[in-house]
């Protein structure tokens, strides 16, 4: 420690995960899980520790001042932009360490790391209409902005089909999950033969879900997810899901850090999504 305070590095970088938009979602989270691991072996190899904390920020909440000012972190690494872009803009204006993994827009001042969800968006619904569903619908919320931008994608491609696209909102959360997909599916499974879920997770629970409603997949409802997290490979069928790379993601985020807190600029990465068929579609 001495010698790191001599060096003015403390060799521990702040990895935050703000949760305004899904209170009741965990750090469990199989893609929580699956970036952490990531960002913890990119660290460990440059000799930082890393230090996690999960916030569910309010309206009135400085969430991230204090983390950053407490003089126990050299910089932060923000997962997901939640329902919090006002703020991280704020805090980028006079914070440069700082790096987050979410959607882009143009030009926002924060420095972030994520895949082009909206075209993301679009190769599902293309993979859905090529399947030969008619009748799409998309399982989740859209009040996060990669979400949106996945549902945005989707339905620019049901709109030039001239298709419609039905929302069925959907929360992240582990407990009550399959609650409130079994209700969903119960509509959506009658009336989609096309179903677009705004990550895998919530496909996998679709897809158990459709399987106790005796909609058979794909022939009667073709269904697709996004992540490509290593679960989506072993469930039967295997799904069709829309791969972000999780692990370069990880690598660019740290590598970003590294350099602004070298005192250099950088710009944000937009990562090219990747369609990878299964047996879902």
């Amino acid at each position: 420690m001495a010698s790191r305070l001599r060096r003015q590095k403390i060799g521990v970088i702040g990895v935050i995960i703000p949760l305004g938009h899904e209170q009741k979602q965990q750090v469990s989270d199989t893609f929580f899980l699956t970036l952490l691991g990531h960002l913890a072996d990119e660290l460990t190899e440059q000799g930082y520790d890393l230090m996690l904390r999960r916030v569910v920020p309010t309206s009135d909440e400085d969430w991230l001042d204090p983390f950053i000012g407490s003089g126990m972190i050299d910089g932060v690494i923000v997962v997901g932009q939640s329902d919090q872009f006002d703020h991280l803009e704020e805090i980028a204006d006079g914070y440069r360490p700082m790096v987050v993994w979410g959607q882009h827009r143009e030009g926002q001042r924060h420095c972030v790391v994520g895949s082009d969800n909206h075209l993301g968006g679009k190769l599902a619904a293309e993979r859905l209409i090529a399947s030969g569903a008619k009748k799409l619908g998309f399982v989740g919320e859209t009040n996060a902005p990669e979400f949106a931008a996945r549902f945005a994608g989707a339905r620019q491609v049901a709109d030039a089909f001239g298709l419609d696209l039905r929302e069925f909102p959907a929360h992240l959360a582990t407990s009550g999950m399959t609650d409130e997909i079994a209700s969903l599916m119960q509509d959506a499974g009658g009336t989609c033969d096309g179903l677009f879920a705004a990550t895998d997770l919530l496909a996998l629970a679709c897809l158990g879900e459709l399987q106790k409603l005796k909609r058979r997949v794909p022939d009667e409802v073709k269904l697709i997810g996004f992540d490509d997290l290593p679960i989506s490979h072993q469930t039967s069928p295997p799904l069709t899901t829309i791969r972000q790379d999780i692990a370069d993601g990880a690598h660019a985020m740290v590598d970003l850090l590294l350099r602004r807190i070298a005192g250099e600029a950088t710009e944000s990465i937009v990562m090219q999504p990747k369609l990878v068929v299964r047996g879902t579609t």
